[in-house]
């Protein structure tokens, strides 16, 4: 099986800690981006050996694009590329976006999952991110999808805002509980370089929470999801049981993909990635003049080994000996399991069988341990 991602890089605003490729659509029209992202898929179309199972359209924010750029962009995409078998078609979208006749579109067109950014359910934490909408516009947002037949829905949430305690995070968390979710994804806040919420720190006029603080909010994230029925399948994922995201599943297990678009990256599930610049006027130039744009890199066998450590101790499936002995041999196998163990008996590693994986605890070092465990 196999994956596309396609990126839609347009935003109407910049959120204050947002270091992902994005641009107004004054840049490069989005009609005229959406042709260039079919003519990649028919210059690209031979890089799918595979049977397509998930379709994402992720940015930047696709919902910005109109009823009739979206039709025509998943159209022509089942024209040019074999879409039969998709069983998870998933787009993302912001609530400001969404109302019925957005929703309607969407499931004209086969999408069984959307995922919305929410980031949080305080409005003092939404205007401090620089979002669009309100909490109240989020829930009636999870409300419109669910009424009109999106029954896969996830949301996104940040915590560690500077000004949010443990006690208005608990606050955002028993809201989400009673909505009718199926998959939530939380991220701590990250300070990444070139952003305002990064110069702001760097000029003092915000502080980064402590590490205590942030530890105590995964706790109670952890706590307050599994309460609701949602089981910890990956280090910042909870999904109903049944609803886990099969397209993010696959990049962690090493699974191929075709990414479209501007700052779109792809893996050919042995040793190569590729990837589009992130500039959106150089990828429409060149791909309507008949030339990818793809920048390749060959993994060696020591970053396929590190590589396979890091993506699936991230997973509660967790890190297989026998499939680290498989493909990197014997040695590679025994030197994991040497490793492991001193953070086994220190309580931050679970051993089932010959497969480790993170406890509760050792998430919040994860990092760390991670990079003992990889090649010397």
């Amino acid at each position: 099986m196999a994956g596309i991602y396609v990126h839609i890089p347009y935003c109407k605003s910049k959120c204050v800690y947002c270091d992902f490729y994005s641009v107004v659509a004054s840049v490069v029209p989005a009609r005229r981006y959406v042709h260039s992202v079919i003519q990649e898929a028919m210059l690209r179309r031979e890089e799918l050996n595979e049977s397509v199972t998930t379709l994402y359209l992720g940015g930047g924010t696709p919902s910005t694009l109109s009823h009739t750029e979206l039709q025509t962009l998943i159209n022509d995409l089942r024209e040019v590329l074999n879409l039969n078998e998709i069983q998870e078609f998933t787009i993302e979208v912001n609530p400001d976006d969404v109302n019925s006749e957005l929703v309607q579109a969407l499931t004209e067109l086969g999408v069984n999952r959307v995922s919305m950014g929410v980031q949080s359910l305080d409005d003092d934490d939404l205007r401090f991110m620089r979002r669009r909408h309100t909490a109240r516009e989020a829930l009636n947002a999870i409300a419109l999808l669910k009424t009109g037949g999106i029954t896969n829905v996830s949301v996104d949430f940040i915590y560690g805002v500077p000004g949010q305690t443990l006690e208005s995070w608990n606050r955002t968390l028993d809201v989400l509980a009673k909505t009718d979710v199926e998959h939530v994804s939380a991220y701590n806040l990250s300070y990444e370089e070139g952003t305002p919420l990064w110069k702001m720190r760097e000029c003092g006029q915000v502080k980064e929470i402590s590490d205590e603080l942030a530890v105590a909010m995964f706790d109670l994230l952890c706590t307050r999801l599994g309460e609701a029925g949602f089981e910890h399948y990956e280090i910042s994922n909870f999904a109903k049981p049944g609803y886990y995201s099969r397209h993010n599943s696959s990049y962690w297990q090493g699974v191929p993909y075709l990414g479209l678009g501007a700052a779109a990256h792809s893996y050919d599930g042995r040793a190569t990635r590729s990837y589009n610049p992130a500039d959106v006027k150089r990828y429409v130039e060149n791909v309507d003049g008949g030339v990818t744009v793809c920048e390749r890199e060959y993994l060696s066998t020591r970053e396929l080994h590190d590589e396979m450590v890091m993506l699936r101790l991230r997973t509660a499936c967790g890190l297989d000996v026998a499939e680290v002995e498989r493909r990197f041999g014997l040695e590679a196998g025994r030197a994991i399991e040497r490793k492991a163990a001193p953070f086994v008996s220190g309580g931050l590693l679970k051993c089932t069988g010959r497969v480790y994986s993170f406890t509760r605890q050792g998430i919040a070092v994860s990092n760390m341990v991670m990079s003992e465990l990889m090649a010397d």
